[in-house]
């Protein structure tokens, strides 16, 4: 959520850079303005009344003490009693109306974010180079099915299209991928977090993805006395609500957390030609990162995220590419997102395997998430960070295509081997 100050004072500059997202907003940043002054009058003539039945009130005594009638004062009580439930009623209304707006508006972008989407993503540093291979090679596709790691057929029956079923060595080497970015996060201080795969509406609306995106998880279908919930699409959406509602002090933050969960995404993409298998599916596995921080500290941390993300790429010796999105590329409650890009050789280009974002205080605002400082006492918001760190089912296909020999086999990562048992899976 915005700060609603921030607006008020800065209305232009706010519309300009929400323009950079691709968002018109102006009608609601108009529509804000003016339904937060009317919330501030409703409020101050709520006061007023009060104010007025309190003097009042404190009549009746001296009323009839002095044996004066006092029908009048208790008239005009009852009076001001119904013009207080008429505000009431009204202030609830311009509340849930401005609560409504606020919540639809997505985050500011950073300043140096270029205006518009995928066109305008900057490429900011290479890593490796691209394979070349003296043979032909295979697509990841027949390489794992050949090789017995994917089962796509049987994972088709259990539950339809966009999903697979990972068997014997792929099993393994899926395993080792999470152990390896499991052990290295925990070693660079992050702390592992096990969070529950459902989760109630007020994590989606914390993470910035309630309301606008509601319908782009699966929800789960209750009884009508229980919590309505939903499947994960992201570790993001519940670590980012663990400091809900709560006052941190400064020797709290920063807070780094990870957590390995399997990701559920309602709408999974295109299905182009070239993105079959496991590009994209329904669910997938994933090691998230996300970060508590003090604002002035934010910068930083994003950095170390990047660092983070990039490091585990090159430890598996994938030749990729780190890319700063611009504006409309950003997810909603996001300012700022540079996206770490995998070669598939078979795909011709690059491949998304981890987005590391900065939330700024968008989510904490959300969330009332708040952190209080030793110098003043004051409390101000968070900013909270997340980045992938990272998802396999991308990195999987990557890492065979890459590493396939003439023979059909496939070279281990030396990373990975300690988890897998073998250098080279063979048929």
């Amino acid at each position: 959520m915005l700060d609603i100050k921030y607006i008020k004072e800065n209305p232009e500059e706010v519309i300009a850079r929400l323009q950079k997202k691709g968002k018109e907003a102006r009608e609601e940043i108009e529509q804000i303005i003016k339904l937060d002054g009317e919330r501030r009058d409703l409020i101050r003539e709520t006061e007023d009344i009060k104010a007025e039945q309190n003097r009042t009130n404190k009549l009746i005594p001296q009323y009839k003490k002095e044996g004066k009638d006092v029908n009048e004062i208790f008239a005009r009580m009852k009076e001001l009693g119904a013009k207080t439930k008429e505000i009431d009623e009204r202030l609830k209304e311009v509340e849930t109306q401005f609560t409504s707006v606020m919540l639809g508006l997505p985050n500011l972008p950073d300043e140096d974010l270029l205006p518009g989407g995928k066109e305008n993503n900057e490429p900011l540093r290479f890593f490796g180079e691209p394979k070349v291979f003296d043979f032909e090679p295979k697509n990841h596709v027949d390489l794992c099915t050949d090789l017995g790691l994917i089962d796509y057929k049987r994972g088709t029956k259990l539950s339809g299209a966009g999903f697979w079923i990972y068997r014997g060595m792929g099993a393994r080497l899926e395993w080792a991928l999470l152990n390896y970015f499991v052990d290295t996060h925990i070693g660079n201080g992050y702390e592992l977090v096990l969070v529950p795969h459902m989760l109630g509406y007020e994590c989606g609306l914390t993470a910035g993805q309630f309301p606008k995106f509601a319908d782009d998880v699966y929800w789960l279908e209750t009884a009508e006395d229980e919590r309505r919930r939903f499947m994960l699409p992201t570790a993001e959406t519940a670590l980012v609500s663990l400091h809900r509602d709560e006052i941190l002090t400064e020797a709290d933050l920063p807070r780094k957390y990870i957590s390995y969960t399997p990701c559920f995404r309602r709408e999974a993409g295109s299905y182009r030609a070239d993105e079959r298998g496991m590009v994209r599916g329904h669910q997938f596995n994933k090691v998230e990162m996300v970060q508590y921080t003090l604002p002035e500290k934010s910068d930083e941390a994003f950095e170390e995220l990047v660092a983070n993300a990039e490091n585990l790429v090159k430890g598996l010796g994938f030749h990729f590419r780190t890319v700063k999105l611009a504006a409309e590329d950003c997810s909603a409650s996001m300012a700022r997102t540079y996206d770490i890009e995998i070669n598939i050789p078979s795909m011709n280009g690059y491949k998304e395997v981890s987005s590391v974002s900065n939330a700024r205080d968008y989510q904490a605002r959300r969330g009332m998430m708040r952190v209080k400082r030793e110098a003043t006492g004051k409390t101000e918001f968070v900013h909270t960070l997340n980045g992938s760190g990272l998802a396999t089912s991308r990195i999987l296909p990557a890492l065979v295509e890459q590493n396939q020999l003439a023979d059909g086999s496939v070279v281990v990562p030396k990373v990975l081997r300690k988890y897998v048992g073998v250098d080279i899976i063979k048929k």
